[in-house]
């Protein structure tokens, strides 16, 4: 092989090792990552109650799988946490669109079996329909 054949081999492997390990890194270590206007999404989630079930066993069931200690993780903004009656809680959080399935795993090995879910991603439309109303009352 020619010299100049193994610089370009060497450059490409270099590429691909960069590109790699920059997917890696960005995909091992999302705790890092805050919420800013450009990469933050509100996640609302619907955690409906097994109503077949008393109270007590479903804090119980949600003790024992660490639910409360795991959620919300750290570094997660919670805008609201309500209990609505009949259906059992709704959070909205506030995060880096790169924790969304950090924070679905959580659910899934901590909440389920206690509550059923829901999982509604959105983001802050808010500055954005103020200033259209603002612009057609001009």
């Amino acid at each position: 092989m020619r010299g100049q054949d193994r610089s370009w081999m060497a450059i490409a492997a270099l590429a691909v090792a960069l590109i790699f390990g920059t997917a890696a890194q960005a995909q091992t270590s999302p705790n890092n990552a805050t919420p800013t206007p450009d990469n933050a999404v509100l996640l609302t989630i619907f955690f409906k109650h097994d109503q077949s079930r008393p109270l007590s066993e479903l804090n119980a069931q949600l003790e024992g799988q660490g639910f409360y200690k795991a959620f919300p993780p750290e570094g997660v903004e919670v805008v609201s946490w309500y209990v609505m009656m009949g259906i059992g809680q709704v959070v909205t959080l506030r995060l880096p669109a790169s924790r969304l399935r950090e924070v679905n795993r959580i659910i899934e090995n901590s909440a389920w079996g206690a509550y059923r879910t829901e999982f509604y991603p959105t983001y802050d439309y808010k500055a954005v329909g103020i200033a259209n109303h603002d612009k057609a009352k001009q």
